[in-house]
């Protein structure tokens, strides 16, 4: 088959390579996708990068943990009847060496989700990890019907995912976004209210739309930039789920005054979500993208030998004019 990999830690351009690489076989419970859609990550970016770690986790590496396409092969403990199926991926190279830059990908089977035939590739190919991050920011810590949540970065990849989970899942959402024109964006993407941080007095302006009880949840993208926002809106008793802080510096946090009202503060990395958590997101994201509730805008299309124009531009903008995806 014809994949990308990279066999050592650096810039996209120096060690992404696009070849021949032998054909994958399903193992016991495992399934193999042929890719029609790629999506590309800042995670993905990040690990090949060495943004982590300069340690290469397997001696090569097909990069990409979420992608999508047609179930073709299926291996023991699997039933045949998945085979034509439409499906979309994650977790394809967590904790495992060959993702979704490449024409298949084995996957165990929970980990490739049904998907309608309606539903573009490209659409699915964008859920895994930002859409999964952003279920697991809003519904970490119970339902959210009638409650007050706040997502950040609300146009970005997981900030789409969290407002369209939180309106369906009863929430009043209100946004935060960098720019101006983001906010019809935002009220676009399915929230109650938007709000251009850019303009200043972001707390205020919350406080004046959530009124005197507050807010319940924060999704947090930039948690040592807004911590004191998030703490000056919080309810008492309020989260902040945070999967992102500032330009990888150690937080400070003001201790006391998070702790005389008693907010939690969670920290989300998508690997290592619990298995029960990552169904339920798979539920409630394929439901989201076949309702319409959630569209991901698509910057840009690569081909497979183009990977490396397609990482360069992940690093370039991180997702804020749109999803990259490659296409096998």
């Amino acid at each position: 088959m014809r994949a990308a990999w990279y066999d050592a830690r650096g810039p996209a351009r120096e060690v992404l390579r696009v070849g021949e690489l032998p054909l994958p076989v399903p193992g016991p419970g495992e399934l193999r996708v042929r890719v029609a859609a790629s999506g590309v990550n800042r995670g993905d970016v990040g690990k090949r990068g060495g943004a982590w770690s300069s340690e290469m986790p397997f001696p090569r590496v097909i990069p990409h943990g979420d992608g999508a396409g047609v179930v073709e092969a299926v291996g023991a403990g699997v039933s045949q009847t998945r085979v034509g199926e439409h499906a979309w991926v994650f977790l394809a190279q967590s904790y495992r060496p060959f993702g979704t830059a490449a024409e298949l990908v084995v996957v165990p089977a929970e980990h490739a989700v049904p998907l309608s035939e309606e539903v573009p590739f490209e659409q699915g190919a964008c859920l895994g990890i930002p859409g999964i991050t952003g279920h697991r920011a809003i519904f970490a810590d119970g339902p959210v019907d009638g409650r007050t949540v706040v997502v950040t970065g609300a146009v970005g990849a997981v900030g789409r995912a969290a407002v369209a989970v939180a309106r369906r899942g009863g929430a009043r959402v209100i946004a935060s976004v960098r720019r101006p024109e983001h906010v019809d964006l935002a009220l676009d993407a399915g929230a109650h209210h938007a709000i251009d941080a850019s303009a200043g007095d972001v707390a205020a302006r919350i406080e004046a739309i959530a009124g005197r009880d507050g807010v319940d949840r924060v999704a947090e993208v930039a948690f040592e930039a807004n911590v004191d926002t998030d703490l000056r809106i919080l309810a008492l008793g309020g989260t902040i789920a945070t999967y992102a802080t500032d330009g990888g510096r150690r937080p400070s946090l003001p201790f006391w005054e998070l702790g005389f009202k008693n907010v939690t503060i969670r920290c989300l990395s998508n690997d290592d979500f619990p298995a029960d958590a990552n169904r339920a997101a798979a539920r409630a994201l394929t439901e989201a993208l076949e309702a319409g509730d959630l569209r991901y805008p698509i910057a840009a299309r690569h081909a497979l030998a183009e990977i490396a124009d397609a990482h360069e531009a992940v690093e370039r903008d991180g997702g804020g004019a749109g999803r990259v995806v490659v296409v096998p």
